[in-house]
């Protein structure tokens, strides 16, 4: 497939921008050929303005129609073959074998809200039949269901170029709730994004999709995003990376004359606490699943174990088995030169606190290539934890920071400091979980997804899945952006009183024509 470096404006493409930008190999540190068009404001404004009027009557479509939009999306994906595996590993250095299994994943997922949307149960219909002979007031017949709210602006992730980026769950979940979308594409791999975008607009022409539910916008600068986010056409926002970029998304929708949601995942520590019991009975074996988890993906991973946390003598045990591990003397790639430069500083402001010791061999960062890492594992004290919260901040990439907590106490009091995280992970025997219920309980309160003897890195897809945590890991502790509940992120409640049945929505019908399970004067039910 030949790339244009084009903005899909809906149907058309679009090249005004005078700012050309190149994706770059990781690898090689060699640019990739075609350069991309930054979005102009007048391009962004089009997006907007055409997602705007393609919404009237997207949202109108029959389910059947929106569900085969969304498993043609999947088999267009799928039939990209190989091409679209070279040109990701090109731009990210990520192996082709992983890469399949991500593109596994991301047309599964789509397919999965395919399923969803022609189920139809998801949008929490509830009927309260009216009495009008009710006294001393008669009582009203009231019927609310969750309608779209709007077109969504899709951040795309640098670390996984297909499951969060142009037809990630974000993108399937919108679609899914009957929203167009608007992605932004990652600036370090648009060559792929381009690719699966293409994908997506063939399947809304093959079909008969309205021009605009779906446009891909270019541009390595903050501007691009900003302007998308602000403009008055755009009602929500997803998006997936740091901090600061997330926050400033935060910040400029709730700046708006009409403030919109911000859907951002950003950062996550992911503590894993390893109790004695657990220590001892198969401390090695923990090990050996630590090492490989906070290293997966050269540590580029939302759920990567960044705080291991014990009473000192576990951790003592625990730091002896990881010097004994396998280590690949060969350096590690990461995505692009920006992660490595922010991994080595996240690295030297850790060595720099007072009373963190370095487990790992020394690394030098000048003898490696600017996209190179290697392994780091750190230790402290929990008094040094408590004193020091950079201890408690991500680094994206393989690093992580070894806790020793003098007591039980001590433990449990380091996981109510806790900021929020996605998850939290709890090695234990079971005869230890009954005594260890403060820290569970604790540990609730700051994370979304709570594992027990497993590692946080790999997300089961699925409707129970909850990806998302109190902030900073999301803006928005009540959403997840992985798995089936993710599509109530981008829908809202509307009520109707006293309609006629001929006026009503067909999920609020009492014929129940669609069949999908309903809140019927307070009782769930189908028919």
């Amino acid at each position: 497939m030949e790339l244009s470096g084009s903005n899909f404006v809906g149907y058309s493409r679009s090249a005004e921008g005078a700012n050309i930008y190149t994706a770059q190999n990781p690898i090689e540190s060699r640019p990739l050929e075609p350069g991309f068009h930054e979005a102009t404001p007048a391009e962004i404004d089009r997006t907007v303005t055409l997602a705007g009027a393609a919404f009237h009557e997207y949202r109108e479509l029959a389910a059947d129609q929106r569900a085969a939009f969304l498993n043609t999306i999947a088999a267009n994906i799928d039939g990209l073959g190989e091409a679209l595996i070279e040109r990701g590993s090109l731009e990210t250095g990520l192996g082709a074998n992983r890469l399949r299994g991500e593109r596994a994943r991301t047309s599964n997922q789509i397919r999965m809200f395919a399923d969803l949307v022609v189920e139809g149960s998801w949008v929490e219909a509830r009927i309260d039949r009216g009495n009008p002979d009710r006294t001393p007031a008669p009582k009203p017949d009231l019927r609310r269901m969750l309608i779209p709210i709007g077109p969504v602006v899709v951040f795309g992730a640098s670390n996984f170029p297909l499951a969060f980026s142009v037809a990630g769950g974000d993108t399937a979940s919108a679609l899914a709730a009957g929203c167009p979308v608007i992605v932004k594409a990652h600036p370090a791999h648009p060559g792929t994004s381009e690719m699966v975008g293409r994908a997506i607009v063939d399947a809304a022409r093959e079909t008969g999709m309205p021009d605009g539910v779906f446009s891909l916008l270019h541009g390595p600068s903050n501007e691009t995003g900003l302007g998308l986010v602000r403009h008055p056409g755009s009602k929500a926002v997803a998006f997936t990376g740091s901090l600061g970029g997330g926050r400033a998304l935060f910040d400029a929708a709730a700046a708006r004359p009409e403030p919109i949601p911000v859907y951002a995942e950003m950062g996550s520590v992911n503590p894993v606490f390893v109790l004695p019991r657990a220590a001892a009975e198969r401390g090695k074996a923990i090990a050996k699943g630590l090492q490989e988890s906070f290293t997966l993906g050269v540590g580029q991973f939302c759920t990567k174990p960044g705080l291991v946390i014990g009473l000192t003598e576990t951790i003592e045990l625990l730091a002896a088995d990881l010097e004994h591990q396998p280590q690949d003397p060969k350096p590690m790639v990461m995505l692009h030169e920006g992660i490595a430069r922010s991994f080595w500083s996240g690295i030297e402001r850790l060595q720099a606190v007072t009373g963190v010791e370095v487990l790992t061999p020394p690394s030098d960062p000048g003898a490696l290539s600017a996209t190179q890492a290697r392994p780091v594992i750190l230790k402290a004290e929990a008094s040094t934890f408590f004193e020091r919260r950079e201890l408690a901040e991500e680094v994206f990439g393989p690093v992580t920071v070894m806790i020793a907590c003098s007591s039980s106490e001590q433990m449990v009091e380091l996981a109510r400091r806790l900021d929020g995280h996605l998850t939290a992970t709890v090695h234990a025997e079971e005869d230890e979980l009954e005594s260890q219920r403060a820290l569970l309980r604790a540990l609730e309160l700051t994370v979304g997804r709570l594992l027990l003897n497993g590692f946080p890195t790999g997300i089961e897809v699925g409707p129970a899945v909850q990806h998302g945590g109190p902030y900073p890991a999301t803006t928005d502790s009540r959403s997840t952006s992985v798995g089936t509940a993710a599509v109530y992120r981008f829908a809202r409640p509307i009520c109707y009183q006293d309609f006629p049945q001929a006026a009503l929505p067909l999920e609020l019908k009492d014929d129940n024509p669609r069949e999908i399970w309903r809140l019927v004067d307070g009782e769930f039910k189908k028919s």
